[in-house]
């Protein structure tokens, strides 16, 4: 009964949001097509004039992401354990959870503008902002894998009289450790694409660049950021997946 009440919800909320989202709307894909066309050739001539540029703002963006990530995990590790329901009391969980859920409900962009006002435009406006959205994504992610620990570990640690620190240190963390690793290795990856978007907000970056091409209609030197976007996102990949076979 209650799988059908769980699919049931989830069918009614794709019909009731039919018309708001516009899916009525796709067949105009197919009488655009032209229009598409047309821009997605503007993209086939990359203009690299100006690598050097490109190059050094998009060594900013990955440096953006690194560090964003990077403290992102030093917040987001104590709120994930302390907010995992079979680890801490409920007076400690449901603050922790709430917390989490204002970080990574907060967009980006809001976050940043507020940094930007606090400290002025660069870099790390842009840091900070990555680092508190990342610490809430990854803080969930984290208290969902402390939650499906084998159980076992934890209780021989705690039989021992062991403090609840130690309860997370030596039977907790070492099962989900393999899990906190790939995680955070895709939310690096995620934010090197994120990071391009706060240079909206005069955080640094590939963003600006990418922006001033597209708003001058330069599509030439768009497709040269484009491509360079996706080179290093896919080079990131590469090394992720190299990291985890060795760490994993």
């Amino acid at each position: 009964m209650v799988d059908i009440l769980v699919w049931g919800g989830i069918a009614l909320a794709l019909i009731v949001g039919f018309r708001g989202a516009e899916i009525g709307r796709a067949g105009e894909l197919i009488s655009g097509a032209g229009n598409m066309a047309s821009l997605a050739r503007e993209f086939t001539r990359p203009d690299f004039a100006d690598f050097p540029l490109y190059a050094r703002q998009m060594w900013l963006t990955v440096q953006m992401a690194i560090w964003g990530s990077a403290l992102a995990v030093i917040f987001a590790a104590p709120l994930g354990l302390a907010a995992a329901r079979n680890l801490t009391p409920l007076w400690l969980q449901q603050p922790a959870r709430r917390l989490l859920d204002i970080l990574r409900s907060v967009p980006d962009l809001v976050t940043g503008a507020l940094f930007v006002a606090a400290i002025g435009l660069g870099p790390l406006a842009g840091v900070l902002a990555l680092a508190l959205n990342t610490g809430g994504v990854l803080g969930k992610l984290f208290a969902e894998a402390v939650e499906a620990v084998d159980p076992g570990p934890v209780e021989g640690v705690r039989a021992t009289g062991a403090s609840p620190l130690a309860v997370a240190l030596w039977g907790v963390i070492p099962q989900v450790a393999p899990l906190w690793i790939s995680y955070f290795l895709y939310r690096f990856e995620s934010n090197a694409r994120a990071a391009t978007v706060l240079s909206l907000i005069g955080a640094g970056g590939i963003g600006q660049p990418l922006f001033d091409a597209i708003n001058s209609f330069a599509f030439g030197q768009a497709s040269a950021i484009v491509l360079m976007i996706v080179v290093t996102v896919t080079a990131i990949d590469l090394a992720s997946q190299w990291i985890r076979a060795r760490l994993i």
